[in-house]
């Protein structure tokens, strides 16, 4: 069968999706419905751009979420299909939550929701620019961490993306006069990411403790679908595991290596990546070359 993954936060770009609104009815009823219940106008903010709002956590992430949705609900429509035809789904972190809401897990107006809060909370977590992410290009998560664990660095590794590319979080100064370090062991590139805060380490702590009980009311739905979580990289279609998961994810790290080699490991070799940009097939083309990928973020990829 085919399983289904879902980007997260970076995937965003000016105007993504804006072809399924234009050319497809149920795209726009979406839209629109998601719009309803978000009070925002979602489609202003991804296709206009207004002060660079796209780019605020507090709309990146339920801006990100209505694109790769609609692109999914459009997919299944014109392809005649159902949910019944997937066996796994897996988003990256907030991507979690597109496939929770793709899946039939959780339904659309609670994801929307959830979705909302959880860029507000992780938007106002920090003071601006007092702590930010980096990316290591050219070594694996057990190098990175050795090197921070024998020079007592106060980093974290936040996103273990694949076996050639790792995110760490911290204070940024932290970040920035550590960076002859790490090139110093053989990291070929050093990156610093344009967020507001550091994702997925301890300075989400209390934003992560915020959002649990939303989480935790959430109506969850039983259905065959496998989900694999990002806080543990195993799989699951028990929605209780699922939902205490959920509650680990936002200050701790991604383990998309793990999840992909989970996704092998299940014995699934075709993964079909709905959402802008397609950022997550070369990340896993890296972790693996078992699977046979296929992007859809244009109609021209129907």
């Amino acid at each position: 069968m085919t399983s289904i993954v879902f980007p997260g936060q970076g995937s965003q770009s000016v105007g993504m999706s804006k072809d399924f609104n234009d050319n497809f009815k149920i795209a726009k009823q979406i839209f629109e419905e998601i719009e309803d219940y978000t009070q925002l106008n979602i489609r202003k903010l991804i296709f206009e751009n207004e002060e660079n709002k796209l780019n605020l956590t507090q709309f990146t992430q339920i801006c990100i979420f209505a694109s790769s949705y609609v692109i999914f609900q459009t997919y299944i429509s014109e392809n005649d299909l159902s949910i019944e035809n997937f066996k796994v789904m897996m988003g990256h972190s907030l991507g979690e939550y597109t496939a929770l809401a793709c899946s039939k897990k959780i339904n659309l107006k609670e994801c929307c929701l959830i979705l909302k809060k959880r860029g507000e909370l992780m938007n106002n977590a920090i003071a601006p620019n007092k702590t930010g992410m980096v990316a290591l290009i050219g070594k694996d998560s057990n190098f990175i961490q050795k090197i921070i664990n024998d020079n007592q660095l106060d980093l974290e590794i936040s996103n273990d993306n694949s076996p050639m590319q790792i995110v760490l979080s911290g204070l940024q100064n932290e970040i920035k006069k550590n960076k002859d370090l790490f090139l110093s062991y053989g990291v070929k590139k050093y990156v610093e990411l344009n967020v507001s805060a550091a994702f997925h380490s301890k300075f989400m702590l209390e934003a992560q403790r915020q959002l649990k009980g939303n989480i935790n009311n959430l109506h969850f739905n039983d259905n065959k679908i496998f989900i694999i979580s990002n806080y543990d990289a195993e799989a699951y279609n028990d929605s209780n595991l699922i939902k205490k998961n959920l509650q680990m994810q936002m200050a701790n790290k991604v383990n998309w290596t793990r999840s992909i080699k989970k996704l092998e490991e299940i014995g699934e070799k075709n993964i079909l990546e709905i959402g802008p940009n397609k950022v997550l097939g070369g990340l896993i083309n890296r972790i693996s070359k078992n699977f046979d990928i296929k992007s859809i973020n244009l109609i021209s990829d129907l």
